[in-house]
């Protein structure tokens, strides 16, 4: 999927139901988890769509593994009994996660090639914490041109493993090598994020023991034989808060479906701090045009951080909903600090409301604001969402260039908003 270019009509009021998809950032973990098992695994609410499960889906069939995706059902069967290690003529998968195929593979031949990780060479380093995994629970890394190659011929041993940064990518690791390797291994200052809490009920499905203490402690004991399972993905929460706040500003009478409120509490209490007054029973949210308690969004300020709280992903649609708030916000991102391209392209739509500086991003909203249309340009996954919803809100017809940013995190983005009532247009 290369150089998308969505064309956006703006004014369109949505209305009707949304169903929040199951969690890209636990799906594509679940995947690779599912490749330690001896038996078959079933995904359900997976989010088939998605590019980096598709191209992990042909990773895993290139090294022998069975994978079948049922797209109406949203889910995936994986039948990992004849997955190995392969010397592949192409290792140019742009999968973000591949330090987690390692596992499946090691286990079935003691040996794994997987590709660079987001497919670049040799020279970005973003995997040294991954490498430190594989090293303390016994395995050989050798990098060579085209792939990291991961060798424990007698298999993983336990061991402690002490992350020196909190890591999300680093814990996952941790969590799925630990699962197969002999004896308890210990991690220390893990980060225990709902997706990571996702992959800790699946893997003790498999028959796994997993001891959490506090909220960066993990013990797991290794097993042999792991059996297979029928595992639920978790609902994206990011993808939740994008519709909520899309209807607030967009003034639709939208439901949106499969919330997943045990992850939501406090980037919900913000909104409702921000005078948004939503209905909601146990599963769904309802907003409509008499969600605003004084008829407008309350100014505020907010900052992001690791879970509960509101997570860097969650920020861009935090400044959106400051851009239509009555007077001045600030988010502070103490995390991401430098998490602020995607303002230089949201501030055509938005002229002179944006201010951002290292780690805080400044809006001049009111409560008659409406963007510009723009031609506009993709940064990540996120902005380019923020940039969708503000060409959807904007006067007149906004053209969004690598759009395909958008699609990496949002599970059939067209075919949801068609059910609300709204087209976009998307070429490639």
């Amino acid at each position: 999927m290369e150089n998308l270019t969505a064309i956006i009509k703006g004014k369109q009021v949505p209305q009707g139901k949304i169903k929040v998809s199951g969690a890209k950032n636990s799906a594509t973990r679940l995947l690779a988890a599912s490749l330690i098992a001896d038996e078959e695994v079933r995904l359900e609410n997976f989010p088939t769509e998605l590019v980096d499960a598709n191209h992990k889906f042909d990773f895993i069939r290139a090294c022998g593994g069975r994978v079948e995706v049922n797209r109406k059902e949203e889910t995936v069967l994986v039948d990992p009994t004849l997955l190995e290690d392969k010397l592949l003529n192409d290792y140019n998968y742009p999968i973000r996660t591949t330090y987690l195929l390692v596992p499946g593979l090691l286990k079935k031949s003691s040996n794994a090639k997987i590709p660079y990780p987001g497919g670049c060479k040799i020279g970005d380093r973003g995997y040294d914490l991954h490498i430190m995994v594989w090293e303390r629970l016994g395995a050989k890394v050798v990098e060579k041109q085209d792939y990291i190659e991961v060798s424990a011929k007698m298999g993983l041993k336990a061991g402690e493993i002490d992350f020196p940064i909190t890591t999300i990518g680093g814990t996952e690791s941790a969590l799925i090598c630990s699962s197969i390797a002999e004896g308890t291994t210990i991690i220390k200052n893990a980060y225990i994020s709902p997706e990571v809490e996702d992959l800790i009920k699946f893997l003790r499905t498999l028959g796994v023991k997993i001891k959490v203490i506090g909220n960066s402690f993990i013990e797991v004991t290794g097993k042999d034989y792991l059996q297979g399972s029928i595992f639920q993905v978790m609902p994206d929460r990011i993808e939740a808060l994008t519709w909520i706040v899309y209807g607030v500003l967009s003034k639709g009478d939208i439901t949106i479906e499969d919330v997943p409120f045990n992850t939501m509490e406090i980037p919900l209490r913000h909104l409702k701090e921000a005078g948004i007054d939503f209905y909601k029973n146990s599963r769904n949210i309802h907003i409509s045009p008499n969600c605003l308690v004084n008829g407008a969004i309350q100014p505020f300020e907010l900052a992001t951080g690791t879970h509960p709280g509101i997570i860097s992903d969650m920020q861009p649609f935090y400044v959106l909903l400051g851009l239509h708030a009555d007077g001045i916000s600030r988010i502070f991102d103490y995390r991401y600090p430098k998490r602020l391209k995607y303002c230089e392209e949201l501030i055509k739509m938005y002229p002179d409301k944006v201010d951002w500086e290292t780690g805080k991003i400044t809006t001049k909203g009111s409560k008659n604001t409406v963007p510009v249309s723009a031609t506009v340009v993709s940064t990540d996954l996120r902005g380019s969402m923020a940039l969708v919803l503000g060409a959807l809100l904007a006067e007149g017809e906004s053209t969004i260039n690598k759009v395909e940013m958008a699609l990496r995190g949002y599970n059939n983005l067209q075919e949801k908003l068609q059910k609300l009532g709204v087209e976009i247009n998307i070429e490639g």
